[in-house]
């Protein structure tokens, strides 16, 4: 990551280079063509003699495979070897083992840095000849930096209503709510056990049962018109409707909803005062406890407000820097963001296809939205990293071990089980690339003004060092804040409740 950027040279403009390798005064001989700001082609010529090497390795590790009467295993002579499985399969067998080597050396003789893998294509390989291949291979893009200092960008202000205080108030009296079990009509807000049947075109739809399933009426997250049914009927009573499958093979169809109620439970709140704040938290009086929630929401804001500060400075620094994007990473990152949706369902295209026909949203405008994400990812990686070979950005083993340590506890893993995660998986250079752009970033918001709606000053550094991290590493508001989740970290309470 710290090599320097590729000397630029006109589209169609080759440059030669030389190595000289000590062991030999023959020399490997490559040209550059720029075939444009992102993609070149290396042509590559290798004296045969500079092979002798890899076909020693080969005839070995052929030599180990086959078996010659009257010849231990790896004791095969190479010309037995050859007159057993022919010189073509051991000239292709050490051109294996040479070509990535010799490309690798010629890319950084040449001083560009390749993105993804290159295209080879072998133009000689005749037995005793030199070996000649091109290597066609997107690289990283020139990229002409402006002046970071004095970037101006305007954040919302930080303002913590009552209204806000009160509502998590109200949500941390809801956890220390007791269900009590009533014999009347279902209510919004009340909680059922129900029995849930889904028939299509007469007969069940598989998986579309389910029985004794507890849910929240009002709360609208589990079928559409399912509250509106529940709402006013009784223990024993059902209700049917038609609703469209959100979920499994069948998402994007409608079906009969048949919802037959078992159980109804209403929630009996506390009162907010002073003895509830002794039982749901560490203070003594209401008043304390609200001020407590008022600090933990201006520090949830603050972080929300750093995050609009970073969004809003790459934007408005990729909006002034214009360079083209390499095809393969674009690519790569798309792949990336695919992979991860079809994950998530299971990996089943169907059901993305279907769940986007529940939306009402086109294959192509998921796609196209997919592909702008991907661009502009990869936009920032790459500003990002000019911007750390500008300033020679290095990361020392401290910082990497406190980035191991920070995204171990993320994942809930051991940092040295991470580590070897990391390194088993072979994404230790991407991690360290991580790490870089997040100093990087760093440096550019340091250089930036950035003022509120008010005309006050907002001082990234002034965030508590874990929120800062995970700040310049992405991360989630609410995971780096805690907020009023954090409150509820803090209760230590066995609730009696009757479920």
């Amino acid at each position: 990551m710290g090599s320097n950027p590729a000397t630029p040279t006109e589209p169609g403009r080759t440059q030669t280079v030389r190595n000289s390798h000590k062991r030999s005064s023959s020399t490997v001989k490559s040209t550059v063509e720029t075939l444009s700001p992102t993609r070149v082609r290396l042509a590559i010529e290798v004296p045969f003699e500079e092979l002798k090497p890899s076909l020693d390795a080969a005839y070995k590790k052929i030599g180990a495979q086959v078996k010659v009467p009257g010849f231990r295993p790896g004791k095969v002579p190479a010309r037995v070897i050859d007159q057993r499985v022919g010189r073509a399969a051991v000239l292709e067998e050490a051109i294996n083992t040479a070509l990535p080597q010799v490309y690798t050396k010629a890319a950084r003789d040449a001083e560009i840095r390749p993105m993804g893998q290159p295209e080879i294509d072998v133009t000689n390989l005749d037995d005793g000849q030199s070996l000649s291949f091109t290597a066609e291979v997107d690289v990283r893009p020139e990229i002409e930096l402006p002046d970071l200092d004095g970037l101006h960008v305007t954040v919302a202000d930080i303002a913590v209503s009552d209204d806000e205080v009160a509502e998590q108030l109200s949500g941390l009296r809801d956890r220390f709510g007791t269900l009590k079990g009533i014999d009347r009509p279902v209510q919004s807000g009340d909680y059922v056990s129900i029995d849930l049947v889904a028939m299509a075109d007469g007969v069940e739809v598989e998986g579309g049962s389910a029985k004794g399933l507890s849910y929240e009426v009002g709360t609208d997250d589990l079928i559409d018109g399912l509250d509106d049914a529940l709402v006013g009927k009784s223990i024993g009573e059902s209700a049917s409707f038609t609703s469209t499958l959100q979920q499994g093979d069948s998402a994007g169809s409608d079906a009969e909803i048949t919802a037959t109620v078992i159980s109804v439970k209403e929630k009996e709140l506390p009162s907010i005062d002073d003895e509830f704040a002794q039982l749901a938290s560490e203070f003594d009086t209401v008043d304390e406890l609200k001020d407590d929630l008022r600090t933990r929401l201006t520090r949830a804001k603050a972080f929300e407000q750093g995050s609009q500060a970073r969004d809003s400075v790459l934007d408005k620094l990729m909006q002034t820097v214009d360079f083209p994007l390499p095809d393969s990473a674009v690519k790569a990152e798309l792949d990336y963001r695919e992979h991860e949706i079809v994950h998530s369902l299971g990996h089943d295209d169907g059901v993305l296809d279907r769940y986007l026909s529940a939306q009402g949203k086109a294959r192509e405008e998921f796609d196209a939205e997919l592909r702008e994400g991907a661009e502009k990812s990869v936009r920032s990686q790459l500003l990002l990293d000019a911007i750390a070979d500008k300033n020679q950005v290095q990361i020392g083993d401290s910082e990497l071990t406190e980035y191991l340590v920070r995204e171990a506890a993320r994942y809930e893993m051991s940092p040295q089980d991470f580590a070897n995660q990391i390194i088993s998986a072979g994404n230790l250079p991407d991690l360290i690339a991580g790490v870089r752009r997040s100093k990087a970033l760093a440096a550019v918001l340091e250089a930036a003004v950035i003022t509120d709606e008010s005309g006050n000053t907002v001082d990234i550094t002034a965030l508590a060092p874990a929120a800062r991290a995970d700040l310049l590493d992405g991360g989630d508001p609410g995971a780096a804040m805690g907020a009023a989740d954090e409150v509820e970290e803090d209760v230590e309470y066995e609730s009696d409740d009757e479920q």
